[in-house]
């Protein structure tokens, strides 16, 4: 008996493949069946943007503050010149350094009260971790010290120690944590910053919510820090006179005679030679009489 033939199966009646690339969700993370990394920020968060807008902002706010953070220091350089400036960029720096202290802050909340995104995020290297605090503290005392010099003035103090010794102090702290700091993540801010310039996700592509969100607090930031500056920065007149007055104290110090008045000149208070001369009989002929 001669075989017989396989049957023909058309195309047409063949079982549905499942498709390559079909996404499949687990425990709220979009992953693939071909092993492909998942996307972050997808299906994984409620606010805007997760980790990776969080990560946009403190970028985005790093940037700006390291603009004024470099026109502060020029103006340090030439403080006589630009003591007003340098108040009007202290205040103006109030609003961006609180954005970024909410910014890490709410990073550091969410992470340590056990949110899975930003678990799985993980948390900054072990010397950043450390030294965070020390960021935050000198970095307020820094403008707090600024702010109560312009206020209360030069001669502040606290307890035994001088508000502008208080100021100084913190000032060069700030200078060394922060330089650690910004050394290790300035390479991150073209990527991040440019990300968001292009809509898209730094790392894999997608989008990432809150754009427009997180460029408008920014400028709010911004906003507020320039309404403090315009508001604070005629204090500086009061600097002005305990500038020069220190300067020339201190030039009396390092040359005595350069502060002794002419030979000759004579202080009033000092001598008291220089006496109007009494009047004489005659003078007393040419006062008015009395009306009778």
């Amino acid at each position: 008996m001669p075989a017989r033939p396989p049957p023909t199966i058309h195309r047409h009646e063949l079982p549905p493949r499942p498709a390559r690339d079909a996404d499949h969700r687990k425990d709220g993370r979009v992953t693939s069946i071909i092993g492909r990394a998942p996307i972050e920020g997808q299906a994984e968060s409620h606010d805007e943007g997760g980790p990776e807008g969080n990560e946009r902002l403190t970028a985005g706010t790093g940037a700006l503050l390291l603009v004024l953070y470099a026109i502060e220091g020029v103006t340090i350089l030439f403080l006589g010149q630009l003591l007003t400036a340098h108040f009007f960029v202290g205040f103006l720096l109030i609003g961006p350094v609180a954005l970024k202290l909410a910014s890490t802050g709410y990073r550091f909340f969410r992470y340590y009260t056990g949110h899975p995104v930003y678990k799985r995020k993980g948390p900054p290297m072990p010397l950043l971790r450390i030294l965070g605090p020390f960021v935050v503290l000198t970095s307020v005392t820094v403008l707090a010290t600024g702010v109560a010099l312009g206020l209360v003035g030069p001669n502040a103090s606290v307890g035994p120690f001088p508000m502008l010794f208080l100021h100084k102090a913190s000032f060069v702290l700030w200078g060394v944590v922060t330089g650690i700091h910004v050394l290790a993540y300035i390479w991150r801010l073209p990527r991040l910053i440019g990300a968001d310039l292009r809509r898209r996700d730094a790392r894999h592509g997608s989008s990432a919510p809150g754009r427009g969100k997180r460029w408008a607090v920014l400028g709010l930031a911004l906003g507020a820090g320039l309404v403090m500056a315009l508001a604070g920065m005629h204090l500086s007149s009061g600097w002005a006179n305990y500038r020069e007055e220190h300067h020339r104290d201190r030039a009396c110090r390092h040359d005595p005679a350069a502060c002794k008045p002419p030979a000759g000149q004579d202080r009033p208070a000092a001598s008291g030679a220089t006496t109007a001369p009494l009047a004489g009989p005659a003078d007393f002929t040419r006062l008015p009489r009395p009306a009778a």
